[in-house]
């Protein structure tokens, strides 16, 4: 948020200036907006949202999630369903705290209908909510990379080829990117796993991975391999 700028980002009055917009556009905007709108669900699927940033979810399984671990009461046992789930997500992303995206075939070239990912729009908002977790830091650069990607006008979707994800499909009219993100790659496993997926697919667009590695190694077989700092100041 750019007021945080006027505070030098100072952590503990930043934390304050983001509860205060984190009220008046949640808590006071939405709910405004949406009458029959309950606030105890609102904020619950709002920290599931944040935990589960960057991971594959729908509306039907985060439903049944809420449900089975009580936090949200429900008439009769029943678990709240995937269409009022999707209710709530929608009122966020129309106040643009999350935005959704969806999975893209790459080999069969279609949008599928199913299973996507939600990110949110200030990762402010997410570690005044949920604190610092250093457990996270691989979801909190990919939705980094994410919002990069939307402010250099990509249209982004998730990646699927085969049993195999890509992190993001990123569009132009006459660009298209695959990106892999990782916290490092120095790990064999690791960087085979992110390699094997970009590996597969058959066309000339431009595949990287991401990471927090600074490393003398720049390319795998034309993968690029960009310390990510770097590619966010490029």
């Amino acid at each position: 948020m750019p007021i945080l700028r006027e505070y030098q980002f100072n952590e503990t009055r930043s934390n304050q200036a983001l509860e205060g917009i984190y009220s008046t556009v949640v808590l006071r905007d939405i709910l405004q907006r949406n009458n029959q709108a309950d606030q105890g669900m609102l904020q619950k699927i709002i920290l599931f949202l944040c935990s589960n940033i960057g991971s594959i979810t729908s509306p039907n399984s985060i439903g049944n999630v809420l449900s089975n671990e009580g936090d949200i009461q429900t008439r009769k046992g029943k678990h709240i369903a995937g269409k009022t789930v999707d209710r709530y997500i929608s009122m966020l992303r129309s106040a643009f705290i999350f935005c959704s995206i969806g999975r893209y075939d790459v080999k069969g070239k279609q949008l599928l209908k199913t299973l996507g990912k939600n990110y949110i729009i200030d990762m402010g908002f997410r570690n005044m909510l949920l604190g610092y977790r250093d457990a996270d830091r691989g979801h909190i650069i990919e939705n980094i990379v994410f919002l990069e990607l939307i402010r250099r006008d990509y249209r982004v979707y998730i990646g699927k080829f085969g049993e195999m994800e890509i992190d993001f499909v990123a569009e132009k009219p006459n660009d298209k990117l695959y990106i892999q993100v990782t916290e490092s790659m120095q790990s064999p496993e690791t960087r085979e796993q992110e390699l094997r997926s970009l590996r597969m697919i058959p066309d000339n667009y431009e595949k990287i991975i991401l990471s927090m590695d600074r490393s003398y190694i720049n390319s795998y077989d034309g993968i690029k391999s960009l310390y990510l700092i770097d590619w966010l100041l490029s």
